[in-house]
């Protein structure tokens, strides 16, 4: 109680302390432009196609076929540069912008590497300052984002230190972070909720398609309080720039294409910006058709999947800042294999609709405290069906959102450098069919305040949150099955903080504490029916609390030229953890299905993570992770410890890879791994330890004005037969078998 209340007058003193009562927000000054140009440090000639970072404001430019690049209305003051360029060195500089460097063109360089390609960044930062990036929970290059790059967000990141994947075939899959998934993984793109239902179900998918994506960022901490206060596993951001912060100095874009053996995959993208005088219009069209998926024991019926995302971004700069909108449409249809014991034995199709329209806008301000407004909105329509063998539609979802958002970039002031101040809304409609699950809305607002500060070696970041929850049913009733269907109203704060320390050079030592808060969802309160493609017939507890937890992390990091390393030790701990449980009774009315009741329990993860990158040489580098994951129940209830194991945890699991290089040239052998998962939860089977080797050839290379690059990768090469841990149908399928994939991208 003493640190709510300790928290609570932090947060509005904060708050109070940087918006004086007299004060007032006068009329929006103009920034200035930042003009450069990217050479090579050896042959001094243009570098084009640079990605270049503008950390402290979050925005991305591209360099031309000149080299050149603007960032437009840039407030005075210090910012970091990070420059991503394949066949380069990623660079990190300090620059300056003002009065002074308005209208000139600044020069930078780029150094040619032999084991660094262009990175993409996977950060805990959200643009709150520079030495935020020095302390990333992971960072990933772009060579490993090509090699990954799967048919789906989760099979792209799954092979990350900390990461897996919950699956139920391998269309709809999802991130797990450390043993955490559901509405503790955020997942995001451009920094707003997909609106889709991947959190309720096994079968839901996520509506991302990985293929356009420019970067992906993961913020933990005090930088996570900006989306959620429920984000322990971490909030995945993927990263298209639909609505440009800046007019490109000229058109330009990039053409991919994506292929794969174990399911006839083909996949393609086609992402161009056209920039008029003081405006720029995007398009990012994406296609990918795949048929049913191969093992090594024969092909998984029904796992097809067809999906094309497309969006169209205009935004229009001026000398007080920048306003965009964009609007996106998700189109997809997908199989869930049969089960043979029960529920579909035939399998079950899905389809899915998702259309949004967003806008954002920057607004520079001249006032003491504050020099930045940012303000945006989503309305997101989703519409979501499960046809049963026969053609009949089992169950039908429909959730509409809408969501606003304010955050002003504040100054430095009192002990703080630099912080974020914000507020955010959203409203959801959900409607059920097929089920006696009522139809529902939630109202939720939220404020929030982060500040950072550093002192010399020092580094911390500070974050509150406040969220207030309002779910109501369309009618109040009593079940006989779930009970007292009512509306609930919760309320909590959500804190953060993190110190940091710079023992020598690169290597930092630091440590993470979160309160979390999460109210619950619609579905965990009001699900009352069954769900055939899920194999459930679900169960909601309209009496759920909160779901309270604190977590730690201990960590060591190493980011130089020829060491990249990380070792991070957590603690997650849940006084009212909420969670679907397998009861083991067959349902009464669908004796094909089990029933699966939310309940919810003290809890506890605990788990490390570990991950180095060695460059031996210029020719040689050699590198891997590893990390472990337990989850239990707490409690006299759960003494046995068949019933203390959380279910779909996965087991210790990591990889170890060489990779040689020369010139443009690279290979990468790499052998995955994972233990016996031998701590199932009730009603799960163990799964047996396996390996699985794999290999990746890239290239790239200039060729006139285009650059064009190719990244050939063999999956699971001896076409060794394994089962996820965290796939729901292990007991039937096991993983896919071997597959050779391409991925192709022209940048013009």
């Amino acid at each position: 109680m003493h640190a709510l209340v300790l928290n609570l007058v932090l947060f509005f003193g904060v708050s109070a302390s940087v918006m004086p009562a007299e004060a007032s927000v006068t009329a929006p000054v103009s920034g200035f432009d930042f003009r450069a140009q990217v050479t090579d440090v050896q042959t001094g000639e243009p570098v084009s196609y640079v990605y270049v970072h503008l950390d402290e404001l979050n925005r991305s430019a591209t360099t031309d076929r000149e080299g050149m690049f603007r960032f437009q209305n840039v407030p005075e003051g210090n910012y970091t540069l990070f420059l991503h360029r394949l066949g380069y060195r990623m660079t990190r500089t300090r620059i300056q912008v003002g009065a002074g460097t308005a209208g000139d063109v600044q020069l930078l360089q780029l150094e040619r590497t032999t084991l660094r390609g262009e990175d993409v960044i996977v950060s805990g930062s959200n643009g709150l300052g520079s030495s935020l990036i020095e302390h990333a929970s992971v960072k990933i290059k772009g060579n490993d984002l090509r090699r990954e790059m799967g048919m789906t967000l989760s099979q792209t990141l799954q092979n990350m230190a900390g990461f897996s994947e919950r699956s139920l075939g391998p269309a709809p899959g999802r991130p797990i972070i450390r043993g955490l998934g559901g509405e503790r993984v955020l997942i995001m793109q451009d920094g707003i909720a997909t609106g889709d239902v991947s959190t309720t179900a096994v079968d839901h998918a996520v509506t991302i398609e990985p293929l356009s994506a420019r970067e992906i960022q993961i913020a933990r901490g005090p930088a996570a309080l900006v989306f959620g206060g429920n984000a322990v596993g971490g909030i995945v951001n993927v990263v298209n720039n639909t609505i440009l912060t800046s007019v490109p100095t000229s058109s330009g874009g990039t053409i991919s294409l994506h292929g794969q053996s174990v399911n006839d995959q083909l996949g393609g993208s086609f992402q161009y910006h056209r920039p008029f005088e003081s405006s720029v219009l995007t398009l990012d069209l994406n296609a990918r058709v795949g048929q049913d998926f191969s093992t090594p024991t024969g092909s998984i019926t029904n796992t097809y999947i067809r999906t094309t995302s497309n969006s169209l971004g205009y935004s229009m700069v001026r000398p007080w800042g920048y306003a965009g909108l964009s609007a996106s449409l998700y189109l997809s249809g997908y199989g869930i294999p049969p089960d043979p014991q029960g529920g579909h034995p035939n399998g079950v199709d899905i389809e899915m609709i998702r259309f949004q329209l967003a806008g954002r806008g920057e607004r520079l301000l001249n006032h003491p405290h504050f020099y930045l407004l940012e303000t945006g909105f989503a309305l997101t329509p989703y519409f979501h069906r499960e046809i049963e063998s026969n053609g009949s539609v089992g169950t039908e979802f429909a959730q509409n959102t809408a969501s606003v958002f304010a955050r002003a970039r504040q100054r430095g002031f009192w002990i703080f450098d630099s912080g974020i101040i914000g507020a955010s809304a959203d409203f959801t409609d959900y409607q059920v069919a097929g089920s006696r699950t009522p139809d529902s809305r939630r109202i939720g607002t939220a404020i929030f305040a982060i500040q950072e500060f550093n002192a010399g070696p020092w580094h911390a970041e500070l974050g509150n949150r406040i969220e207030f929850s309002h779910a109501f049913p369309q009618e109040s009733r009593f079940s006989q099955v779930i009970g007292d269907i009512r509306p609930r109203t919760h309320a909590g704060l959500a804190s953060s903080v993190t110190g940091v320390y710079n023992l020598a050079g690169n290597f930092y030592v630091g440590s993470t504490l979160l309160y979390s808060y999460r109210s619950p969802s619609l579905e965990e309160l009001y699900s009352e029916g069954p769900h055939l493609a899920a194999f459930t017939f679900e169960i909601g507890n309209p009496d759920l609390d909160t779901e309270r937890g604190f977590s730690s992390e201990i960590f060591l990091r190493n980011r130089g030229r020829s060491l990249d390393l990380e070792l991070a030790a957590y603690r997650n701990y849940f006084w009212s953890y909420i969670y679907p449980q397998n009861t083991g009774r067959e349902n009464i009315r669908f004796p094909d299905l089990f029933d699966w009741r939310f309940e919810q329990t003290e809890a506890l993860f605990y788990g490390f993570e570990a991950s180095l990158n060695l460059r031996i040489s210029r020719l040689l580098g050699v590198g891997g992770n590893l990390s472990y994951t337990i989850a239990e129940r707490l409690g006299p209830d759960h003494e046995d410890q068949q019933t203390r194991n959380l279910p779909l945890i996965p087991p210790l699991s990591g990889s170890v890879f060489t990779e040689l290089r020369s010139g443009s040239f690279s290979v990468r052998p790499q052998l995955r791994f994972a233990a016996s998962q031998n701590r199932p939860g009730p009603f799960e089977t163990k799964t047996d330890g396996w390996y699985a080797f794999d290999i990746n050839l890239s290239w790239m290379r200039q060729f006139g004005e285009n650059l064009h690059s190719f990244s050939l990768n063999g999956q699971n090469l001896l076409n060794q037969e394994f089962f996820n841990h965290t796939s729901v149908v292990k007991e039937i399928f096991p993983e896919p078998g071997r597959n050779i994939s391409l991925l192709y991208r022209m940048y013009f």
